[in-house]
């Protein structure tokens, strides 16, 4: 099993039991750039851990518009909370936008864990939240600007692995406006 998802699951506090009741459900995967992991409309059988690589979730409209959710790297929990709790289809889709390394474990050990209170499913629901909150702060608290600042500052990495569009669509923002900001920095 991959050194860093262990690494990173120590750091995350989480007991050697915990660890191993992940290693023994867990799956690798090495998977091309572009891959469909979830279909939007489809009930998702497994969830991810990031080793290496990029992920994207994006809400597609029936006129064929893409509305970026969210973008997942290393490191990152990729989870559909709601398609979980609701027991309903992804409403999202889930695709690599770079060839990734990720470790694949199934929703039904997830809800196995739900369903016995295991701390492996509070941990992970905390992971989420915690995520999703620091990120609503992110968009809420701050201009474009500042995201755009704060996106270079914490994650210097992604500026070389991902577009403007790519980034701006993190940012919550336009191409264009993207563009208006790179110029006055």
């Amino acid at each position: 099993m991959s050194p860093d998802f262990l690494q990173h699951l120590k750091s995350e506090g989480f007991a050697k039991g915990e660890i191993q009741t992940l290693l023994d459900v867990s799956q690798e995967l090495e998977l091309p750039t572009r891959h469909i992991l979830t279909q939007q409309g489809e009930v998702p059988e497994t969830f991810y851990f990031v080793v290496e690589g990029i992920c994207h979730a994006c809400y597609l409209t029936e006129d064929g518009k893409a509305f970026s959710k969210e973008f997942y790297w290393e490191k990152d929990w990729v989870i559909g909370f709601e398609s979980l709790i609701k027991q309903s289809p992804s409403p999202f889709l889930l695709e690599t936008l770079t060839a990734c390394h990720l470790i694949c474990i199934p929703v039904e050990q997830l809800n196995q864990w739900k369903n016995q209170g295991h701390p492996i499913y509070y941990k992970l629901l905390e992971t989420q939240l915690l995520h999703k909150e620091s990120k609503e702060r992110f968009m809420l608290l701050f201009t474009p600007e500042q995201r755009y600042k704060l996106f270079c500052e914490h994650y210097p990495e992604l500026l070389s692995r991902l577009n403007d569009y790519q980034i701006a669509a993190y940012l919550g923002i336009t191409p264009i406006s993207l563009s208006r900001i790179k110029k006055r920095t």
